[in-house]
């Protein structure tokens, strides 16, 4: 059998004769070298795109509320079996480890510029991560007098992070960032001011610190996250890459179709005449010498008649006004913008009706359909935001807080991660028709595929939460001798505030109907 050649390609796709990929040839690059060298472009443009695109930052804004939300909420679960310990114990210490937390994380004493508490700087280090392609903090030891806490973060851009002097990337050190054979991370070089702040970057000379990965004890000394979707990524792009070339185009067609209807508006008729030169100086009386005043003097504005309601247009002879209808914008306007929109839409892993918020085209089950899949896509980036950002983070207060003696945990280095296992809660996901999706959580947890926490976390809610503050309000209904929403609600067939009494009915479903005698 004939084997398949450079010449006669096995696979189509393969070719390198077709007119159609004759020419489609791309280099068969590494992911850094795919990477590295245009990775700087592509976070300056995906920040104009932010800054000056309204749909490119609506993209930001939406994944920032959907996936961070009012943000991340811990929930302490040790694993009580692997420490030898009781349930008990594990759910007394996950209560009081959360309130300690949460104290910490709810201030702005977890940010080492004091500006935002957890929940903000989840919210910034998640955006960055879309525009920039990564997210950079640095864990800071900073003790103050009356404060409990030492430990503090400090989120950087990613341009920070790079190679001395600018040096270029090596098999060991590439984006400023050194590696060893697998690709480990073990030291960062990290710029002591941007490179492109104009108030310190450009008047003062470049001075770089060289950042461990770790301390010698497994501390973490920087926390960096991005998105890798090849092996041997050290740098991660922005999430704008495969789609922008559209925004841009897409833009400067929008632009130029405003721009081109703004100016049409602008004309409202032409006057037209069909007047020769020697046609006009033969209506002068042949004095050539006056055709020039003759046309200065219609130029003036003055001498023009203005367009309004109900007007009456003088003519000069000759003339005649016809009016002018613009053919922009085109017909097809609209459906070529949506066509383009949902190419970037599935480009930004969102549903077109949620990337330009338009569900008015869309019936109950098709909005629920684009929904569920943004959510799919929207927990999958709270899990990696949760593992790479939030659990890093519990991880390196929850190691202070037991060397100050705020929690007791024995042995914590040596059984670090079955203390620092935890979960987060994010923010709710919403409901499309919430009288059918509470019911359908009803009938989950009465069939037992689900339970009150999954549930509860699906909405953003802690279910012991939710069970305190019931029985909060039960205690409190039975004070002030109110009936409970249970008590309230009248049984099936009986109507509110009958009395105990059936609702009445036109017909008895139990009697059966006679039939008339037929006529003989």
């Amino acid at each position: 059998m004939p084997r398949a050649t450079a010449a006669f390609p096995a696979h189509d796709g393969a070719s390198r004769s077709s007119q159609q990929l004759g020419s489609w040839q791309p280099f068969a690059g590494s992911a850094d070298t795919d990477t590295l060298l245009d990775l700087p472009l592509l976070t300056s443009r995906s920040r104009d795109l932010s800054r000056n695109n309204g749909i490119a930052a609506g993209v930001i804004q939406t994944k920032a509320d959907n996936v961070v939300g009012t943000g991340l909420r811990l929930v302490a679960m040790p694993d009580w079996k692997l420490l030898g310990k009781t349930k008990e114990w594990a759910e007394e210490w996950s209560r009081n480890t959360e309130s300690r937390y949460r104290l910490w994380a709810d201030s702005t004493d977890c940010d080492a510029s004091r500006q935002l508490n957890f929940g903000g700087l989840t919210t910034l280090v998640y955006t960055s991560s879309l525009i920039n392609g990564e997210g950079l903090a640095l864990p800071i030891w900073q003790p103050e007098a009356g404060q409990s806490f030492a430990t503090r973060f400090f989120v950087i851009e990613p341009d920070r992070l790079c190679n001395p002097n600018y040096a270029f990337d090596s098999r060991y050190r590439r984006g400023g960032i050194e590696i060893d054979d697998y690709g480990r991370a073990l030291n960062y070089w990290i710029r002591t001011t941007h490179p492109g702040d104009i108030f310190s970057g450009y008047s003062t000379p470049g001075v770089w610190e060289k950042v461990p990965a770790t301390t010698q004890w497994g501390r973490k000394r920087v926390i960096h996250w991005g998105r890798k979707d090849r092996p041997g990524m050290t740098r991660s792009k922005p999430i704008f890459a495969a789609v922008m070339q559209q925004f841009k185009m897409l833009d400067r067609y929008a632009n130029a179709e405003l721009d081109s209807a703004v100016v049409n508006a602008m004309i409202a008729a032409f006057v037209e005449t069909p007047m020769e030169y020697d046609g006009l100086v033969a209506m002068l009386g042949g004095q050539e010498d006056q055709v020039k005043p003759y046309m200065d003097n219609k130029a003036k504005p003055q001498n023009r008649a203005r367009l309004k309601s109900g007007a009456i247009v003088p003519l000069y002879p000759g003339e005649k006004l016809s009016a002018f209808n613009p053919g922009r914008p085109s017909a097809g306007f609209g459906a070529f913008m949506e066509a383009v929109l949902r190419h970037i839409a599935t480009g930004v892993n969102l549903p077109y009706e949620l990337l330009m918020k338009d569900f008015s085209k869309t019936n109950y089950s098709s909005a629920r359909a684009a929904l569920l899949e943004a959510w799919r896509y929207f927990r999958s980036e709270r899990n990696a935001l949760a593992d790479y950002w939030a659990k890093p983070v519990y991880e390196l207060w929850l190691e202070e807080a037991v060397n100050l003696g705020i929690v007791d945990a024995p042995d914590f280095y040596a059984n670090r991660a079955a203390y620092c296992r935890c979960r987060w809660i994010g923010s709710g996901r919403g409901w499309v028709d919430p009288v059918k999706e509470a019911q359908a959580a009803q009938i989950r947890i009465d069939s037992g595929l689900s339970t009150l926490e999954a549930e509860c976390a699906e909405q953003g809610l802690d279910w012991e939460e939710v069970l305190h503050q019931q029985a909060r309000e039960m205690a409190l209904r039975k004070e002030l001798n109110l009936l409970t929403p249970s008590q309230s609600k009248p049984p099936p067939g009986q109507a509110p505030d009958s009395g105990g009494q059936p609702i009445e009915t036109d017909a008895d479903p139990k009697k059966e109907q006679q039939p008339e005698d037929e006529e003989e």
